[in-house]
């Protein structure tokens, strides 16, 4: 961004839709922000936590795949 403006590709080169190009708006609504936090709420936070729990699940699995079940130790 050069002095705060928005520059588009077409802005780098010389083409005839450069003069028609419209500038883009830098502003956010608040409906805008409901979208994204529903899409957050909805798609984002459950797939992480599914990826978090499961990789634990797989670390810990792998751990006692080698280091054996947990319990005391055999006599």
């Amino acid at each position: 961004m050069a002095d705060g403006q928005n520059l588009q590709r077409s802005d780098l080169y010389m083409t005839d839709a450069s003069n028609r190009v419209q500038p883009v708006r830098a502003t956010s609504t608040a409906r805008d922000e409901l979208i994204v936090f529903l899409l957050i709420v909805a798609l984002i936070w459950p797939i992480a936590t599914v990826g978090v729990v499961g990789g634990f699940g797989f670390g810990v699995w792998m751990y006692q795949l080698i280091a054996g079940p947990p319990g005391p130790p055999r006599r």
